[in-house]
């Protein structure tokens, strides 16, 4: 027992020598003129902390750009004038009226215009986003050629080939999906997509849009001013539908009410001929088959010209992306860190996110992976900044944190880290002195114990 008692005393002695491992800890006050001001953590003193003006670094442009360019399709160019046919008279013009046409509710298509209504904010202080942003609360889009629309912050719908019931229950999945207030109305407020051609003896030839109400023949003349023939007997109506050419005689058009209300579909070409054959009305109709022809030659050669440069665009912005995070793995990128010391499961530092602030429980439990409940004082975990103020040069204010009371494990997620700051938790007073102990010469212990059992 007296041996034992010695070995006591001895280990006391080296326990107080200078070469036994001595915890780190904050010390307030003045040391080796650093000035540390140690202040508790509470609500008040966490938006203290969060008041020192940061702005977090943001990606590059690279990564909010996208492989659209934005360019429309080539036109056609200038058509050829209408040719000129020397006229003979006929016998008796035949009458050869389309069949009834029924193509069902109007769907929407590639360059209508629909229009988007939404209700105005209830507050001036209120959030929005995306379409419910825009400064006017009825805002239009165009469909694409790809059959969508373009809406801020919800991305590209596919409304094309739906009427507009079909719309508005697509749009209203796509806002929810998004977690935008899907309170709208929509309409249809141009009609570009459907369309019937009308040339010849009318006051002003042109293209008439087919809209959610049908198209009849005598709307449609009424459409481009009516109809300037001088001799009726031998005018005629010619209608080229689907490949097939129909015709009706003017006098039979005014005497009949049935023929002035049939129905125009959509790519129907109408034509008031004033000559005596259908040889000016074949080249009309052929002029627009080749118009036609044009025009689909020309979307299908500008889509794949879009497709190229939409890819090349897409491997220049992937290449660009790739060579970012090569520069972010080699640790060529100027980011901003945290460092965290003491009593964690990992010591490591911590890289404060692109784009937003990170808070103290993102460091400890992101990165360091908790503090370690072994050997780590949950009551003395601080955050030491270092003052920006050249006249408090050296000056640090260490914010402490008691965790063994639960409740202030709340203010973690409020508290804003800046860069450079050091998360420090200390050793528990135990483990400072297990430390001790494993530092001490084990022939120190052994040699006299050894004198003891002989």
């Amino acid at each position: 027992m007296h041996a034992v008692a010695k070995l006591t005393a001895l280990v006391l002695i080296l326990a107080g020598c200078s070469t036994v491992y001595r915890s780190p800890a904050v010390v307030p006050g003045a040391d080796d003129g650093a000035k540390v001001r140690v202040l508790p953590v509470t609500a008040e003193s966490v938006l203290q902390a969060n008041r020192s003006s940061y702005d977090p670094k943001t990606l590059p442009a690279i990564f909010a750009m996208t492989a659209g360019t934005g360019g429309g399709l080539r036109g056609v160019g200038d058509l050829p004038d209408a040719p000129v046919v020397p006229a003979t008279r006929p016998g008796v013009l035949e009458l050869t009226p389309p069949p009834p046409a029924d193509p069902g509710p109007y769907l929407i298509g590639v360059g209508d215009v629909v229009l988007l209504s939404t209700p105005p904010a209830t507050s001036t202080i209120e959030e929005l986003s995306g379409l419910l942003a825009a400064q006017n609360s009825r805002q239009g889009y165009t469909v694409q050629d790809d059959g969508t629309i373009n809406i801020p912050n919800v991305g590209r719908v596919r409304i094309s080939g739906m009427t507009v019931d079909q719309a508005e229950a697509e749009l209203f999945q796509a806002l929810v999906s998004k977690q935008i207030d899907p309170t709208f109305s929509l309409e249809i407020s141009g009609f570009k997509s459907q369309k019937v051609s009308i040339g010849g003896a009318v006051a002003k030839p042109a293209v008439v849009p087919i809209t959610l109400t049908p198209l009849y023949l005598d709307e449609a003349l009424a459409a481009v001013g009516g109809l300037t023939v001088e001799d009726q007997d031998y005018a005629s109506i010619r209608i080229y539908r689907d490949g097939a050419l129909y015709q009706i005689p003017l006098k039979e058009l005014y005497s009949r009410r049935g023929l002035r209300r049939t129905r125009l579909v959509n790519g129907d070409a109408v034509f008031v001929d004033t000559e005596y054959d259908l040889v000016q009305a074949e080249s009309y109709f052929e002029q627009q088959i080749r118009l036609t022809q044009a025009r689909q030659e020309t979307r299908r050669l500008a889509m794949t010209e879009l497709q190229t440069a939409v890819g090349l665009r897409r491997a220049e912005l992937e290449e660009a992306r790739s060579n970012y995070q090569t520069s972010l793995d080699l640790g060529a990128d100027d980011r901003d860190y945290v460092y965290l010391s003491g009593e964690f499961n990992r010591q490591t530092r911590f890289a404060l996110p692109y784009g937003r602030k990170a808070s103290l429980a993102d460091a400890i439990y992101d990165e360091a992976q908790g503090v370690r409940l072994e050997t780590g004082d949950v009551s003395q975990v601080y955050v030491l900044r270092a003052s920006t103020d050249p006249r408090e040069f050296g000056a640090i204010t260490a914010w402490h944190l008691n965790l063994r009371n639960a409740a202030k494990i709340a203010l973690m997620p409020r508290f804003e880290l800046r860069p450079d700051d050091v998360i420090f938790v200390a050793a528990q007073p135990v483990t400072r002195w297990g430390r001790t102990i494993s530092q001490i010469t084990p022939s120190l212990i052994t040699q006299p114990i050894s004198a003891t059992l002989r």
